[in-house]
């Protein structure tokens, strides 16, 4: 096979080969420490301090950070596909670095010189964890609601607010907060503005939030009282920008979350194919009857189907090109697939998949977030059809 270069967006380059050694080291960790600790910590909810400290190790929280500032480097076409080898085994693990790394990427797309000086090397030891910092208890697809207030006062900002379903929200140390600094201005997307936020006085956790799959990872409300941050946390050093540096980190995140929907659809799928192999009725394997094969080739196929939307999205983002259409697409379709095959899975299975001794269920209570996550799909629908009239107009 012919060693080919994949050139990240920030303009470092990779092989084929580094990239291969890449996905095999992560795969080893997998085996080695993750794989048969998953269902244990996945029933107790519990945060696995032990494997963050390993994907520190493994330079995970520096992923798609660029080399002068400490990170891999790494293409997202490269890192999808980590985050699909990670979500195969436990889809909860991605969501601790993916958060971290879209804050990353806001500082180093839109941030100060001085801005990524200081934190991006921090971020990508995993030093300094975190996550974004958008949703509230009254607004959630349409971020330009947000009610959580920046109002200047000397060198500093002060911030009251409260956020809501904040990933990293417990166990991180800062996030970036989208404000508003200015409610009157139209179109209100210019009054918004994004801020590093470390955690302080002021600056507390109200609550964990239970959820129905995605255990492990911390999922929390942030509670922000007169809170006192320094004008020179403002990303990109001017207020009335924070919308588009979300939306740009957004691509990004919506890639991940198709990259997880695509690990969970295929650890589905295998799981599916291996059960058929060995459960016998009438005589013989189900998966010798063909109401069985039509599943499982119907599940095949979704699989393949999303890991090359998936690819295509990722390549188009490290070319620099605008891609929410094509990010949109591969999210839409891949959040899908893993909840179609996760119910195809859990059928195949009968009352094994139902039980909380298999991976099957868990498939099955993650998915439905990948539907939800980095906006729905019912908006991604939305933006994908408004692009393609852009994009091809009369």
């Amino acid at each position: 096979m012919a060693v080919e270069t994949i050139q990240a967006r920030s303009g470092d380059i990779f092989t084929t080969e580094d990239e291969t050694l890449i996905l095999n080291s992560i795969n080893q960790w997998l085996d080695r420490d993750v794989r048969d600790k998953v269902l244990e910590l996945e029933h107790a909810d519990e945060y696995p301090h032990e494997m963050v400290e390993q994907m520190k190790a493994l330079g995970l929280f520096g992923a798609s950070i660029s080399q002068a500032y400490g990170g891999l480097g790494l293409p997202s076409s490269t890192y999808a596909k980590i985050v699909t080898t990670i979500s195969e085994v436990w889809m909860s693990l991605t969501g601790i670095f993916n958060s971290h790394l879209i804050m990353a990427a806001a500082v180093e797309r839109f941030g100060t010189e001085e801005q990524k000086q200081r934190f991006l090397p921090r971020f990508a030891t995993g030093e300094l964890r975190g996550g974004l910092a958008l949703t509230e208890p009254n607004c959630g697809t349409d971020l330009q609601a947000v009610r959580t207030r920046a109002v200047r006062d000397g060198d500093d900002y002060v911030i009251n607010g409260t956020k809501t379903w904040i990933s990293n929200g417990i166990e991180g140390g800062c996030v970036a907060l989208l404000v508003k600094t200015d409610s009157e201005i139209q179109p209100r997307h210019k009054g918004m503005s994004l801020f590093l936020a470390e955690k302080g006085p002021g600056f507390s956790v109200g609550r964990k939030l239970e959820k129905l799959g995605y255990k492990g990872i911390d999922s929390a409300e942030l509670i922000f009282d007169e809170y006192r941050i320094p004008a020179d946390n403002l990303i990109g050093g001017e207020e009335g920008h924070g919308f588009h540096h979300t939306v740009g980190g957004l691509e990004l995140g919506r890639i991940n979350v198709a990259a997880r929907g695509v690990g969970v659809a295929n650890a589905a799928l295998n799981d599916a194919v291996a059960y058929a192999q060995i459960r016998e009725t009438m005589g013989k394997p189900i998966g010798q009857h063909q109401a069985i094969q039509t599943k499982l080739g119907d599940m095949a196929t979704r699989c393949q189907a999303a890991r090359l939307l998936v690819e295509d999205a990722a390549k188009a983002y490290d070319r620099g090109e605008r891609c929410d259409m094509e990010a949109g697409m591969a999210k839409l379709f891949a959040s899908e697939a893993a909840m179609e095959n996760a119910a195809e899975c859990m059928r195949i299975h009968g009352a094994y998949g139902y039980s909380k001794e298999y991976h099957v269920e868990r498939y099955y209570r993650d998915a439905p977030l990948m539907c939800i996550g980095e906006g729905t799909n019912e908006m991604q629908r939305i933006i994908i059809a408004r692009q393609m009239m852009e994009r091809n107009p009369v």
